[in-house]
This record gives structure tokens, sequence and C-alpha cells, in this order.
């Protein structure tokens, strides 16, 4: 976000590839978010009393409109945060997806789950918790609203989202998705205020819980609020993620996925794969082909669809990953291609390689958004785990081997919320999402993610039938 003295107030979009000012948007001062906060309370009151297949169809309704608007959708996308337009596309897709699949089986993982104890009947149900504050990030501007709305909304909460002040529109227009699909109003609302505004928002009454897609010290931030209100938290941080080339890996084909996870959307994702951890019996065979197919991606205009690198988000950020590449390749790191930004309007940096990266240097310890990658050698499969789990960060990664016995031996081995054998880390809607250590707490998607936000209240009838019931106190 950038602020002219003329526009003090206002929240600004710009386009990164050009650096052009795209829209002006006020924020909601006090008296409107009190009003969205009060609509959002009013809303779920009626919401959790629909059924099941009253929200599947909504949800079903926006999945229709996400594939009908795609072009438009997508390009707003794209001019917000410079993503390549067939990714930004690609992105819709999968938000359509998530929403069906929700739809579908929300009613199955929230069923009601009868469990025999001393009373005549037992059962354990999951009730909606109310209102849910969803804070998510700039650089999947639709995925992340709708991996964290689709499951709360079946569930029966509501949401309130604040987004990243420069894919506004793209929040807006979530919004805008939810009202024509004809989710009654305040079940789906955006708020337009600052980061540094929310904690009144986070601590307020009316939010029953949070969930946070964003860097680590947003989610310290805004999980010391939520601590200090005694709410339940939800939390996607940043990740460093592996990529282990073992000795007996298909390296060709290794190299292939591995360039696609590392420069998919410019680099910037969080379980995008970050330190290639290769052993040093194929290291060189690995970094030959992975920078011949680094070095032939596509820089341009990201609304052209043969482009496969865009400009970053932002110029800040391209900044500080050109002096994050740059203090790497000084402590001793060899710059294999690229390093720097691109000569050319916008913020654009080239794709980069760096080879011989050390347990220490910044793009071994530190998180690179954007699109660099790190290369570090293993004597073994088993310094290559060692060297994996050397970071503060745990949310995903890969491994590369023939041998399916040994990699889930060495998966039980590692610190991550996943571990991807042999192909490339993604999210899905059937599988649970999240980290472990300074990456997260908590999982989205699947039946695990929607069971974060209910209530799991245990329903206990009489009479007593006298059947023994272990641990059993007055507590």
């Amino acid at each position: 976000m950038s602020m002219t003295a003329e526009h003090a107030a206002s929240i600004e979009t710009l386009n990164p590839a050009t650096g052009e000012v795209l829209r002006r948007y006020e924020p909601h001062d006090r008296a409107a978010i009190d009003a969205r906060l009060e609509a959002a309370v009013a809303a779920q009151r009626r919401w959790r009393e629909t059924s099941f297949a009253e929200r599947g169809a909504r949800l079903r309704a926006a999945a229709a409109h996400l594939r009908e608007h795609k072009p438009e959708l997508a390009m707003l996308a794209t001019r917000e945060m410079g993503k390549p337009i067939a990714e930004a596309e690609a992105e819709l897709e999968k938000c359509a997806v998530s929403c069906e699949w929700f739809a579908a089986n929300a009613e199955r993982l929230l069923a009601s789950e009868e469990i025999a104890s001393s009373a005549t009947r037992s059962y354990v149900a999951f009730r909606p918790l109310g209102v849910l504050l969803a804070i998510m990030p700039w650089n999947f501007p639709y995925w992340q609203v709708f991996r964290a709305a689709a499951p709360a909304l079946m569930a029966g909460n509501v949401v309130v989202l604040k987004h990243a002040a420069n894919v506004t529109g793209c929040g807006l227009a979530i919004e805008d998705i939810f009202s024509r699909c004809g989710i009654p109003e305040g079940t789906f609302a955006t708020l337009l205020v600052s980061s540094k505004e929310m904690e009144p928002v986070v601590l307020d009454e009316r939010i029953a819980a949070v969930t946070l897609t964003g860097s680590e010290g947003a989610g310290s931030a805004v999980g010391a609020a939520a601590g200090k209100a005694i709410k339940k938290t939800v939390m996607e941080l940043g990740g460093s993620d592996y990529f282990i080339v073992l000795a007996d890996a298909d390296v060709e084909k290794a190299a292939e996925i591995g360039v696609k996870a590392r420069f998919q959307n410019t680099g910037q994702s969080c379980i995008a794969a970050k330190r290639f951890i290769v052993d040093e019996a194929v290291y060189d065979r690995f970094v030959e082909l992975f920078v011949a197919k680094a070095a032939a991606l596509r820089v341009g205009d990201p609304m052209q669809r043969d482009t496969q690198i865009g400009p970053l988000a932002r110029a800040d950020l391209r900044d500080a990953l050109v002096e994050q590449v740059r203090d790497t390749v000084a402590a001793g790191a060899t710059l294999l291609l690229g390093g720097a930004a691109l000569d050319r309007p916008g913020a654009y940096f080239a794709p980069t390689v760096v080879g011989d990266v050390r347990p220490g240097m910044r793009m071994a310890a530190e998180e690179t958004f954007g699109p660099a990658a790190a290369m570090l050698r293993a004597r073994d499969a088993a310094h290559a785990v060692e060297l994996a789990n050397d970071s503060r960060y745990g949310l995903g990664g890969n491994l590369w081997t023939r041998d399916l016995a040994r990699a889930e031996g060495l998966a039980a081995q590692l610190q991550s919320g996943n571990c991807f054998i042999n192909g490339m880390t993604a999210s899905d809607p059937r599988l649970p999402f999240g980290g472990v250590k300074k990456s997260g707490i908590g999982r989205e998607l699947s039946e695990f993610g929607i069971r974060e936000f209910v209530n799991v209240q245990t329903v206990w009838i009489g009479p007593d039938t006298g059947a023994p019931a272990q641990g059993r106190t007055a507590e």
C-alpha cells in the first residue's frame, strides 16, 4: 500500500508490472466497522439455522459464478498483484472446485457421532461458532479466502474478511460474488481497514474466532491479541519448504517439477519449494538441469498468456529479495543464474539460482519469497533430512527417490505438515493443510479443517445406565 499526502487516509492499489495507481478506496471508519459486525452477528443467527442443502446450493452458485466470470476476475488479480494471467485463471478454478467439494461433503464431515458411555445415549455434535474473522494475504487473493470461507460457511459460520491492502479490489469482488449467489447480507463481508488497526477487531466480542494466512510477524501479533481475548485461531504462516533429491531419484523429472514448484506464482507461495537439498552424487546433474530450465522461463507482461514469471507484487518485496540473494552470495554461495532486479518498469526480478548454499546463509535460514532457488549439498539421505529439519519453518516439502518404502520412513522423520513424495506440493480440499514450528497452528481444508471452527459439543442423555465410565469425575 502506498500513501500520499493528498490521499493519506486512502487505501491505494498499484499495478506492480507498471507502477501505475489502479484505484483508491476510502477505509471503513469505526461506525462502518460496527455496522458490518452487527450485520454479521444478525446474519449468523439466521445462517446457522439453514440446512446443509441450502448452504451447499449457495456455494455451488458461487462456483458457477467463478467459472462464468473467470476472465475478468483473473484480470483483476493480475492487475493488483502481478500473477501471470493463466495462473490467475487456474486459481479461480481451484476455488470453484473447493466450493463444490465442501458443498458436497460438509454434511457428512459434520455428522453427529454416537459414542457409548454411561448414558442412555451420548453423542458429539459439531455446532457453528459464530463470526469468523479471516485475515488474508495477497499472493493467492482468491484461493486463500475461499479456502477459509467455504468450510466455515458450510459449517454455519459467517465470515468477515480483512484482505491485504494491495488486493482490495479482489476482496470486494469476493464479497460481491457471495452476494450475487444468494448468501444473505452480512454472511460474508469485507472490512477496509489497515493492518495496524486490526487489534480492536480481533478483540471485539462479536468475533468468535480468527483465521490468518500471512507472515510469522503477523501471526505473532494476531495470535497475541486473540490469546488475550481467549479466542480460537488457525494460522498458516511462512514456509521454507525442502525439496530433497536422493541419489536414486529420477533426476530429470525432479528438476522439471522442481522448477515449477519454485517459480509458480513468481515464487511467491508459502508452499513453494525453496531449499533444494540434493545428494552430492547427483547434485551437479540436478543443478545443471534446473538452471537450464529456469533460464528458459518466460519473463514478461503478466497479462500475456505465455508469461511464466511476472513482477513481484510490490517493489519493496523485490528490493528485499535483491538483498537476500546478494548477502547469500557474499557469504560464500555461488550465483548460477540471475541475481538482480531487471532494468525495466515494474517490480521484476530475474529467475535466480544460487548454488552451494550452506546452513546459516540467508537463503537457507529465511523464507525466500520470490523467483530465487537455493541449492544445498547433502552427503546422504540422513544428512538431507538433517538439513531439511534445520529450519524454523515446517510447512511442507518434497522428497524424490525410487525407493518408496524408504521414502515413507524418511517422511516420518521430516518436521513438516506435509511431505509430497515424487510430486509437487499442493493444497487439496480433500487433504488437511497446515504446518508445524513457526509455520502455523491448526489445519485448513478436509475434515480436519472444517472442524477447526465448530463447537465440539458433547450431548449426554440420562438416566445413567450404570455402565462403567473410565476416569469419570464430577468436574
